[in-house]
């Protein structure tokens, strides 16, 4: 309580000195004497702020920035092709994470702890065999542009509905935890990557930037059974 009433004593001081001010301004120029007026504005203004008792600091949940969470570009995709031929009627699962969103809390010496919701899209090709596909996926935690420290995979099974071949789900990451050594230790220091559980060939397709049209598996006209 004393930090407060200390501020609160701080401005009442500070205004209180303002009043040989005003009343020195009444013999100078009106011009001089208005700028000299809203000057005095301002800085009572600015003193009323940071000395307000009810500042919002304890609504702040963060000591910091929050860690990087990003999708890994040679994992953000999944497309599984029938005996290994890159050609859209050889399709039969795919997958895409099309967005992240991510939130953090952690103050003093805590741990900090993130929750994540991963948006999915998912889609069955000609080739598939069955309505069910279990979706592999990963949660990395690595010290930015650096070595990985955990890394977590999950299920994401999937249900295609008859004459359905997309479907979207959203997977809840209750909490990911990350220790800091110290209480200086920002959440900027970290990185959360996402992928799917690629094989060596699926993560080459991604990396040349290479991708089916929506109409994979189609009779259409043109190179459609080719990637682009």
């Amino acid at each position: 309580m004393r930090r407060p009433l200390l501020l609160l004593a701080a401005g009442l001081i500070m205004a209180s000195s303002l009043a040989p001010e005003i009343a020195s301004a009444q013999q100078r120029r009106p011009g001089e004497q208005q700028q000299q007026e809203q000057d005095a504005a301002k800085k009572k203004k600015r003193e009323s702020e940071w000395s307000d008792v009810q500042a919002p600091l304890p609504q702040l949940r963060n000591a910091g920035p929050c860690p990087y969470v990003k999708v890994l570009y040679d994992a953000g995709r999944y497309v599984e092709f029938k005996d290994g031929r890159e050609a859209s009627n050889a399709v039969a699962y795919t997958g895409e994470i099309q967005g992240i969103s991510a939130g953090c809390q952690y103050k003093d010496d805590e741990p900090i702890k993130v929750t994540m919701e991963v948006l999915f899209e998912l889609g069955r090709g000609p080739q598939a065999q069955a309505s069910t596909k279990n979706y592999r996926y990963w949660v990395a935690v690595t010290k930015r542009n650096d070595a990985v420290l955990a890394k977590q995979y999950f299920d994401l099974p999937v249900t295609f509905a008859a004459g359905q071949d997309r479907v979207y789900a959203t997977d809840k990451i209750g909490q990911v935890m990350i220790p800091r050594a110290t209480a200086t230790t920002s959440g900027a220091n970290f990185e959360i990557l996402v992928g799917f559980d690629v094989t060596p060939e699926m993560a080459a397709f991604n990396r040349d930037g290479k991708r089916f049209r929506l109409n994979a598996g189609t009779a259409v006209a043109g190179n459609a059974n080719e990637p682009k």
